[in-house]
């Protein structure tokens, strides 16, 4: 077979492997293309720290879950012969014991559990506050947008950590009630960002042609608008989890926290920050489960957004 190319003729026979890979693609196959998730999760796998922080992450989750079910001792179970005994192998103390004889181990991963679930509760309530917000006020536009954002404004300038202590102090420490205080005051910067997106998406070809077609403008928001900022969105829960785990470990080191005996990575490292001198490892071993999850979080959310960026190819 011959090709002509610039003027001149060349000789090309196609090699036996690439004929035998080309009759071996069905016709399915080979006009099948790839989704947005996709190529997405193909671009994630390239990133290694992602990977990996998903591996370890998804460990202790389900440590977290099964090991305070299956283990010897309760979080709240004392042993009154090992009083802050280093980690040892007498009596599976792997972790060692605090002041009042109870195992680590088991209460690191209670905490653990603690702290996850008040990342992603609290996150989840942040979530949809804001995303529900930000996009209406984004769509409707005009002095709606400005009285909403305003609104937003007034939050910003009110000091974080007071409204969050003056709401656990009205509605108790109920350790639901923490997950909704904490998510309910975190909603401002994802309302900020859908809002800006939404103003940019509001006036592209398939809104006009949706509302042209006689959609309600909710029915635009929940089913036009809100799916294409699941990137944005995905990639701001990633990164929120962590910040909230970190502040609700900032207010049990305060004392203001989950309830004793219950207990979060935060008030491991508050009680293990009092005996610093005499039993360090109370304090260091919880620091470095509740460094690994942050991590962690971190490295998954800047994989997430480098995997969901369009212009990144």
């Amino acid at each position: 077979m011959k090709t002509r190319y610039s003027g001149r003729w060349f000789n090309w026979y196609p090699g036996r492997g690439a004929v035998e890979k080309v009759q071996a693609l069905s016709e399915d196959e080979m006009i099948q293309g790839r989704s947005l998730w996709q190529d997405a999760w193909r671009r994630l796998r390239r990133n290694r720290a992602a990977l990996l922080s998903m591996i370890v992450l998804g460990v202790i989750a389900v440590a977290c879950i099964v090991i305070p079910w299956v283990w010897l001792y309760g979080y709240a179970q004392p042993n009154w012969d090992l009083l802050n005994h280093p980690p040892t192998w007498k009596g599976w103390h792997i972790f060692g014991t605090d002041a009042l004889g109870r195992d680590l181990f088991v209460r690191v991963m209670w905490g653990s559990r603690i702290s996850l679930m008040v990342g992603v509760v609290a996150t989840l309530v942040s979530l949809i506050i804001g995303v529900s917000w930000g996009a209406m006020a984004g769509y409707i536009g005009g002095w709606v947008d400005g009285m909403m954002m305003r609104f937003v404004d007034i939050l910003y300038s009110v000091p974080f950590i007071p409204f969050v202590i003056i709401l656990m102090v009205l509605f108790g420490r109920n350790i639901f009630l923490i997950f909704i205080a904490i998510g309910a005051v975190s909603w401002l910067g994802i309302a900020r960002i859908v809002r800006g997106q939404t103003l940019s998406l509001r006036k592209k070809e398939f809104v006009e042609a949706a509302r042209a077609s006689g959609l309600s403008s909710r029915a635009i928001v929940r089913h036009h608008i809100v799916p294409n900022l699941i990137g944005i969105v995905v990639v701001y829960v990633t990164l929120t989890i962590p910040s909230v785990i970190l502040f609700e470990a900032f207010l049990s080191f305060l004392g203001l926290g989950v309830q004793a005996p219950m207990t979060s990575l935060g008030g491991l490292v508050s009680d293990g920050a009092s005996v610093l001198q005499s039993s360090p490892y109370l304090l260091i071993i919880p620091a470095i489960f509740l460094g690994v999850i942050v991590y962690c979080f971190n490295f998954i959310g800047d994989g997430l957004r480098d995997a969901l960026d369009p212009k990144d190819r």
